[in-house]
Formats: C-alpha cells, structure tokens, sequence
C-alpha cells in the first residue's frame, strides 16, 4: 500500500515565467468546505487568475479561473497526486506579464509551480487509523490503559458504568491484530476489541 502525505503547514513558492509571475500556496485541509474557505481567502482579486485543486481522499476538485480547459487546474491536481499529496488544497495565483504562454506553457508553469511548492513543503506521512471498543472490569484497566499507550492506541471515550468500563479507542490500522490479541491477554478472555468503523 503506497504511503500518502499530507502538509505539515501552508507554505508557498513564487516563479517568474515569460515576464508572469506564478504564486503557489498549499495547506492541509479536512475538508471541502476547508478547502474553498482557503482558495476565497488567499485568491487575489487583482491577480489574472487565481486557478486551484484539492484532494480529500476520494474527494476532489479543480478549477481553472478562466484559463484554457484543462491547462490549469487538473495540472495543479496532477501535481499533487504525482507526490503522493493527499488532504491538501494548492492555489497557483497568476499575475500576467504580456507574454502568451499556450497551451503546453500554461500546463507547465501551473503544474511545475505547484509541484516545486509541494516538493519543497514540510509533509507528515498519513497514518490510516482504526477505531475499537471494548468492555473491561475496573480491576483491568490500569493495566490496559498501560498497555495500549504501548501500542499507540489513544483512548477517545471512558464511560463507567455499574459493571466496568466501556473505552473508545484510536489506533493504526497495522497494529489492530495485535491490540486486540494484547487485551484478551490481559483480561484472560473476558474482554474483546470489536471495530467500530
């Protein structure tokens, strides 16, 4: 399974092409509706252009503000699938300096812009994440709170009640099997993990 990224924070990279100047600025983003909030925010109203594209997982868009067809947007969305860019919004804002690019320039100057910003962008790898609840008795749960933490698992949810404890839990998906083998280690078989996702 390839690793996807997303940005560690927004940054940006500024290219002179054929006397236009070209701005691109990415950020991580959890949504659509965070994505479109950051192109209306950063798009300069002054600029030619203000072309973008984002991916959420399976969920994405591109725009080309007015350029050709297909010579802006899908290029700054190619350049983030190129890099394996997941969870992120790239805006490539043109300023035109004069000089007609064509079709191929424009493809170019968009797609290179935005993969030089994001080859130069800080990234965090994408960790595909579980979720598990299970029922244990007070007795255990020090001891499982103790040995989660050493798998990396976070508890999102405690709830007590007059028999125990229900807990909510957040994992890597790579360490499932062994969690839940580790808990009815723990509870000798009294306690199992099912998915909640």
């Amino acid at each position: 399974m390839s690793v996807s990224y997303t940005l560690a924070g927004p940054c940006q990279h500024l290219e002179e092409i054929k006397k236009s100047r070209f701005l691109a600025q990415a950020a991580p983003v959890d949504s659509p509706d965070a994505a479109l909030a950051f192109v209306r925010q950063i798009s300069d109203p002054d600029a030619t252009h203000n072309c973008w594209a984002y991916r959420i997982g399976q969920d994405y868009r591109f725009n080309d503000d007015g350029e050709p067809g297909g010579t802006a947007g899908r290029p700054i969305l190619q350049a983030m699938e190129g890099q394996g860019i997941d969870r992120a919004v790239v805006v490539v804002t043109r300023w035109y300096g004069g000089v007609k690019l064509g079709a191929g320039g424009l493809v170019r100057a968009y797609g290179g812009t935005a993969a030089e910003c994001l080859r130069l962008a800080e990234r965090v790898a994408i960790v595909a994440m579980a979720r598990l609840g299970l029922h244990c008795e007070f007795a255990e749960l020090a001891l499982l709170k103790a040995r989660l933490k050493e798998c990396e698992a976070q508890i999102d949810e405690e709830r007590f009640g007059a028999d125990g404890v229900e807990l909510e839990l957040r994992l890597p998906e790579s360490r499932v099997a062994e969690v839940q083998a580790r808990i009815v280690d723990i509870t000798r078989g009294r306690a199992a993990a099912r998915r909640l996702d």
